[in-house]
């Protein structure tokens, strides 16, 4: 299955999400890609529209190379490829330092964009937590982790496409999985979009602004 744009690849996934008639959704996207996609839904739901703090975790000198993720909450939650880890050697001082340099990044974005976010909190509603695309799926794993921990109501994973594992590791993080395509040979996200541009940061204002102003 291949999608037209992260927009297109959201109206199709809203449609199954729809259908599940939750009571009290808030749709909330990884950034930066997850965001066009969430947008999408949040608007076919008429449900409020947030942003998931979460970031990989590089490699050191190749930091494409994701060694784990951070999602930022009281108490972060970091999840690990534990046998990239102990291939590349990594200790516990590297990961505390890039969780670190991470947590930097998420606290200057949160900042730029605070007064874009609604204020509505998790406790006691569906939360829908979405991405472009799950490859490994430790970003959305460190999500969905750290907002168990706010009481949801339903926790529900939601993506266009995913590998076959990364389906299997998210039925065991969420309630509910929605995934339009799991094919057999995954090779890369952008490989199943016709276009596949980087998401700025100026995209993901818009798209949130724009979410806030049709709450009110």
């Amino acid at each position: 299955m291949i999608f037209a744009d992260r927009a297109e690849a959201g109206r199709l996934l809203a449609e199954p999400l729809a259908a599940m008639r939750l009571q009290h959704p808030l749709v909330l996207a990884l950034p930066r890609g997850g965001v066009p996609v969430g947008a999408e839904i949040a608007r076919r739901l008429n449900a409020p529209f947030d942003v998931v703090f979460v970031r990989k975790l590089g490699a050191p000198d190749q930091p494409e190379l994701a060694v784990g993720a951070i999602a930022d909450g009281a108490e972060p939650e970091i999840v690990l490829n534990t046998e990239l880890v102990a291939m590349l050697g990594l200790d516990e001082d590297y990961i505390a330092a890039a969780a670190k340099r991470e947590l930097g990044v998420i606290e200057q974005r949160r900042r730029e964009w605070a007064a874009l976010r609604p204020a509505v909190e998790p406790v006691g509603r569906a939360l829908i937590v979405v991405d472009d695309g799950v490859a490994t799926g430790m970003t959305m794993q460190a999500a969905l982790r750290q907002l168990k921990r706010r009481r949801p109501v339903r926790l529900i994973a939601a993506a266009p496409l995913a590998s076959r594992e990364a389906v299997a590791m998210l039925r065991r993080e969420a309630d509910d999985v929605v995934c339009l395509s799991s094919p057999r040979h995954f090779g890369s996200v952008g490989a199943f979009y016709r276009s596949f541009l980087q998401v700025t940061d100026e995209e993901v204002a818009a798209l949130l602004r724009e979410a806030v102003a049709r709450a009110h």
